[in-house]
């Protein structure tokens, strides 16, 4: 007896998880680690997305580490971690011990990116839908091209874009959006058929958040998105904003 009431704390202790790196060297600035993990739709452009943002990470000198398992997410692992990227995640993938870990990460002043079906994730948590800004509700059958107005050019993320262009991916509607939310762009209904926003359909935005900083953007489905250069630049620009703000 007196044996097993010796193991069972040590059973409940959290040990590090390793973390797995794409490009780490000292010379770099940050770190960002990336989660990949699914509880429902599996999209098959995660990999096209870890491809881009290993690149973005050796051309902007930040390490990236990744996971397709958030039992990565302890006190541990993220003391060197300046933001964290869902990354087409979907379903509910914390514990609520990691959902802790993740809130105080936040309210230490850290950043958080989400990437497509981020907003496909953690539904019953409902910090989690304040912090990536929206959650998931639909989208049209298929892919298709569609307008996409810029409504804020001064960000980080979005100087590079016209104030009017067109892509191709899947679109979403959203529910629950946070009206604190500062909309960089927004999706023109005209172009395509099925959206259910109206005049105004957020599909990338930013905000500040307990202490911390968010980005969000829609786009991500489409695996040819991720060697888009206007989408390359919108992401590298959100994972510099939420990684320490404008200063990057």
């Amino acid at each position: 007896m007196r044996l097993f009431l010796l193991i069972i704390p040590f059973m409940l202790l959290s040990p590090k998880k390793d973390l797995n790196c794409l490009n780490c060297s000292d010379n770099n600035k940050f770190s960002v680690l990336v989660i990949t993990e699914t509880k429902g739709f599996v999209h098959k452009s995660i990999n096209a997305g870890l491809d881009l943002i290993k690149s973005l990470g050796d051309d902007n000198k930040f390490n990236v580490y990744f996971s397709n398992s958030s039992d990565v997410i302890i006190e541990e692992n993220l003391e060197n971690i300046s933001s964290i990227i869902f990354l087409n995640t979907t379903g509910d993938i914390l514990n609520l011990r990691q959902q802790e870990v993740m809130e105080k990460f936040i309210r230490g002043g850290k950043g958080y990116v989400g990437i497509h079906s981020a907003t496909d994730t953690e539904y019953d948590w409902k910090w989690y839908g304040g912090l990536v800004g929206a959650y998931f509700k639909n989208h049209p059958i298929g892919t298709a091209k569609a307008k996409i107005n810029t409504i804020n050019s001064q960000h980080i993320s979005t100087k590079h874009l016209e104030k009017d262009w067109e892509i191709r991916d899947e679109w979403y509607d959203f529910y629950n959006i946070n009206p604190n939310i500062n909309v960089l762009l927004n999706l023109d209904e005209s172009s395509y058929s099925g959206g259910q926003h109206g005049d105004n359909h957020p599909i990338t935005w930013f905000h500040e958040y307990e202490g911390g900083r968010s980005f969000y953007t829609g786009l991500g489905h489409l695996s040819e998105i991720y060697s888009d250069a206007r989408f390359i630049n919108l992401l590298r620009g959100g994972i510099l904003y939420a990684s320490g703000g404008l200063k990057y």
